[in-house]
């Protein structure tokens, strides 16, 4: 490790600054979008319907230089997502940061440097505020780390990104599969709905089961045996498979508080807080008050029930645009209005949908087991530890 050199982040950056201190005026047909910490998820700027747009005019009084070398890392708020700028039509708000990264320093490599869980405990140590956390740009720029020769780096780099690329791939194959399940359900029950077909409440064609949470003072509720979901864990794996819960309850939790089990292939959805998030289960889960958990009105039809609530969540966030859309109670599904099919129908359909649901339940699989390489050699290669031979190639 002779020819590791011990430097901080200040040291293989050009720049290293924030964003905009307040907020840009705001246009519905806006060229820019309004970026924020909460924007930079998983190595890319996300942006939503519900993400601001400004004008060029807008753009070019508080634009920063962001080019190809640029890495974004959120410091207020939200600590330490990251994203790598792609030319993103955006303007940075005050809790992300960004730097440009040298030109004789690999860029991935300093990715996954402040990508590494002890980039992360620092920014949260240092991190200071009691309601928002904030990470000053003076705390950015003295993270001190090693940093090998730009060869090492880059075979660092090629090893991390590889398996990146491959999780990338998996959640791509997720997104096409899951778009075909849906245009699939618009075709059979919105575009091609029957004359003859029932018109009833969502509430009517679905079976709502209301959560609960163990007492937190009791030691022995608590444990590893059942997952048990919070509104945080179901927002994080949003139209999505969910494997794993954060938090765990044990069976005297389950049988001791309100909180139920559902089946494998249930929907969650929050109620309140982060509304309308919802994902769908790989393994029997509990889950607190602050979600419903949905189960199909009609035998087996788990996927028609996941995509029941995928289309009327997004009818009713349409409905509500412009409004505040903040809490879902047992009196939303009732007001929703849908078409109701037979029930041959529903299970035809499904019969129709379940291969992609189960190739997209594997591939969920796969990227956890490929998450759980990648964050045990990340650490390991980063600081060192490990080390690539001399001419080595990702594969």
């Amino acid at each position: 490790m002779n020819e590791w050199q011990e430097v901080t982040l200040q040291d293989v950056v050009t720049i290293l600054g924030d964003g905009l201190h307040g907020t840009p005026k705001y246009v519905d047909d806006g060229e820019y979008y309004f970026i924020n910490g909460n924007n930079l998820r998983n190595g890319k700027i996300i942006v939503n319907e519900l993400t601001r747009k400004a004008s060029v005019e807008e753009y070019n009084k508080f634009k920063k230089d962001l080019n190809e070398r640029t890495i974004l890392v959120s410091i207020n708020g939200t600590l330490g997502n990251i994203a790598l700028y792609n030319n993103e039509k955006c303007i940075l708000g005050k809790s992300a940061c960004y730097f440009n990264v040298r030109s004789d320093v690999d860029k991935l490599f300093i990715k996954y440097v402040v990508t590494n869980r002890r980039f992360q405990k620092y920014i949260d140590v240092y991190a200071h505020g009691t309601t928002i956390k904030n990470v000053s740009l003076k705390t950015m720029r003295e993270y001190p780390f090693s940093l090998p020769l730009l060869p090492e780096q880059r075979a660092i780099a090629g090893v991390l990104y590889s398996l990146d690329d491959k999780i990338d791939l998996l959640h791509r194959q997720n997104e096409t599969l899951e778009a075909l399940a849906q245009s699939l359900f618009r075709q059979w029950f919105v575009e091609e709905a029957q004359d003859d077909w029932e018109i009833g409440s969502l509430y009517e064609a679905i079976a709502l089961v209301g959560g609960g949470t163990p007492k937190t003072s009791e030691e022995s509720y608590w444990g590893s045996e059942i997952n048990w979901l919070s509104g945080s864990d179901i927002s994080a794996n949003h139209k999505s498979f969910i494997n794993v819960s954060t938090k765990k309850i044990t069976q005297e939790g389950l049988d001791h508080s309100s909180t139920k089990l559902l089946p494998r292939f249930s929907t969650v959805i929050t109620a309140r807080g982060t509304v309308g998030k919802y994902c769908i289960l790989a393994e029997p889960m509990a889950f607190s008050q602050t979600n419903y958990g949905i189960i199909p009105k009609f035998e087996n039809s788990f996927f028609f029930t996941y995509l029941l609530i995928d289309h009327s969540v997004s009818e009713l966030m349409s409905a509500a645009y412009g409004s505040v859309f903040d809490t879902i109670t047992t009196r939303t599904f009732q007001e929703f209005q849908i078409n109701i099919p037979s029930v041959h129908e529903i299970l035809v359909f499904e019969e129709q949908v379940n291969p992609y649901f189960q190739k997209m339940k594997v591939n969920q699989e796969q990227i956890l087991t490929l998450e759980k390489i990648r964050d045990t050699l990340l650490p390991e290669l980063i600081s060192g530890r490990v080390r690539i031979k001399e001419g080595k190639e990702a594969d």
